[in-house]
């Protein structure tokens, strides 16, 4: 491939050249040549320094954000304990059954952003990324009026899965309260989106922790000093996610994004269809993994002695939880970093990002496991004082430990999916390797053959391999030219007549 970055510099107008020369430039410069053939050790760890400190730019702060939030609820949910076991069940099970669910849909459908922003930044088409954002807007927006049903009627929908009585009403209206705390989602992820294409990350990470911090002291001297109980909970759950909504927006309507937010426009509802189907297939794919492991906990609860099985689980799914938050960061990072390279015609590079975000990941998963097995003995005894339960997670450890080392390196690949737009084919995947093969393979070794725990879990996880492998086989076999050739198309489709002048060059140059 020949180096393209005379040619775009040519094309971009003087605010895009100073855009890309901002200090956020040396993450990304849409004017950068593509990286030439690694050939040698010593060319691999240079450019792997190179692109680790690119990644680590935008994962540090993305894993501090994604901790930052998670731990609202989690705050929450730990002051409602000192309230009272009911409102503690009440807050549990909304958010993990109601409100759970609604965050995985917004945050897959808010993922589409994450391949067209990138690949629009990455093109230098900024005037775009502000659209993209707005049009994510009216279609989440929409999603969470038809989401709200479920709050609305939560009661009913918790008493028909098996909730007792009391938890079904406390969690009921508790939901009910929640409502705003839903279009905050429809609001924040397709901002965080936005900002994350742009590597405008660490804004992200500042209002999350202020936020954070106001959260936890108002909530505490809410929920327990002035005994507002759940209303309280309810007030500053809403309120902290509705600041991080607020803080986000008056950083991007205050210039500091230049040409990527230009204001509001009528463009934002055209080619809502195509963007409908992106964000779908976005949910589908990031759904399919959440509500796979959240089946794990229910099949559990269906075995002998399911009391003592189910506590264990979820103390490893608790650990496994936080072990996430550290992909996901690395998820956002490696799809931002493919889908800007993709755009900017970079396929060698974008290629390359994905190489060091699973070897960095791989590390890291095993460093966490290996703490896990060192101190498999102690720390069961700080999440439960029942023997069983302690002894029951020292027999799940090692898998546990495998789990965080699949489950490290699989969310990265689904970046990699994400940022070049496989959405949809990575939604076929998962629900053949989860549930056409995974569950049925549970279940057998589960019950059939009385493994118990144990076995469900074992054959859920060789699901999760079996998708790893796919997810593998299907990078391994890209044609990046090609790719970089569809990242084109996309931003044409979507973006309009300006990037017209950029197709008959570029397409050439890629196929040389």
């Amino acid at each position: 491939m020949e180096d393209n970055s005379s040619y775009r510099e040519a094309l971009l107008t003087p605010s895009e050249s100073s855009h890309h020369n901002s200090p956020e430039g040396a993450i990304f410069s849409a004017e950068s040549s593509d990286i030439p053939p690694i050939t040698t050790s010593l060319d691999f760890f240079t450019h792997f320094f190179i692109e680790s400190k690119k990644l680590w730019y935008l994962a540090g702060p993305a894993i501090f954000t994604s901790i930052s939030q998670y731990s609202l609820g989690a705050i929450t949910q730990l002051l409602a304990g000192h309230v009272g076991t009911i409102q503690l069940a009440a807050v549990s099970v909304e958010n993990s059954v109601i409100a759970g669910f609604c965050f995985g849909v917004m945050l897959g459908m808010g993922s589409a952003l994450e391949t067209l922003c990138g690949q629009a930044y990455g093109a230098g088409q900024l005037d775009m990324l502000g659209i993209y954002m707005q049009r994510s807007w009216v279609i989440l927006n929409s999603t969470a009026l038809l989401l709200s049903l479920l709050y609305v009627f939560a009661k009913a929908i918790l008493k028909g899965i098996g909730q007792t009585a009391r938890i079904a009403e406390a969690a009921g209206v508790f939901a009910v309260w929640m409502i705003p705390q839903l279009f905050a989602y429809a609001m924040n992820f397709p901002i965080q989106k936005f900002l994350q294409a742009q590597s405008k990350i660490m804004v992200m990470a500042w209002i999350s922790a202020a936020a954070l911090a106001v959260h936890t002291v108002l909530s505490w001297l809410l929920m327990l000093q002035l005994q507002w109980r759940l209303v309280g909970a309810a007030l500053m759950l809403n309120a902290s996610w509705w600041i991080i909504v607020l803080g986000q927006l008056v950083y991007i309507f205050s210039g500091t994004c230049g040409r990527a937010w230009t204001g509001f426009s009528f463009q934002a509802f055209q080619n809502l269809w195509g963007f409908v189907r992106l964000s779908l297939a976005s949910a589908i794919m990031l759904c399919l993994e959440v509500w796979y492991f959240m089946a794990l906990i229910l099949f559990a609860g269906y075995l002998k002695n399911a009391e003592v099985a189910v506590d264990a689980l979820s103390i490893c799914m608790n650990i496994l939880g936080w072990t996430v938050m550290v992909s996901f960061g690395m998820n956002a990072a490696v799809s931002v970093r493919v889908s800007n390279e993709l755009g900017a015609a970079h396929p060698r590079t974008a290629k390359f990002s994905l190489v060091v975000a699973v070897i960095t990941s791989f590390l890291m998963g095993v460093l966490m496991s290996l703490l896990l097995i060192i101190f498999r003995e102690q720390y069961p005894g700080l999440f439960s004082n029942d023997i069983q339960v302690q002894n029951m997670v020292v027999k799940l450890t090692p898998m546990l430990a495998l789990c965080i080392i699949i489950n490290n390196v699989q969310p990265v690949l689904s970046g990699v999916a994400i940022g070049a737009g496989w959405q949809t084919a990575v939604a076929y995947v998962n629900i053949a390797c989860y549930y056409l093969f995974g569950v049925p393979l549970g279940l057998l070794l589960g019950f059939k053959l009385n493994l118990g725990v144990l076995g469900i879990w074992s054959g859920m996880l060789t699901g999760t391999v079996l998708q790893t492998c796919v997810l593998f086989f299907m990078v391994y076999k890209t044609n990046w030219n090609k790719e970089a050739s569809l990242a084109e198309d996309r931003i044409r489709k979507w973006g309009g007549h300006k990037y017209s002048r950029l197709d008959v060059t570029e397409n050439t140059k890629l196929e040389t």
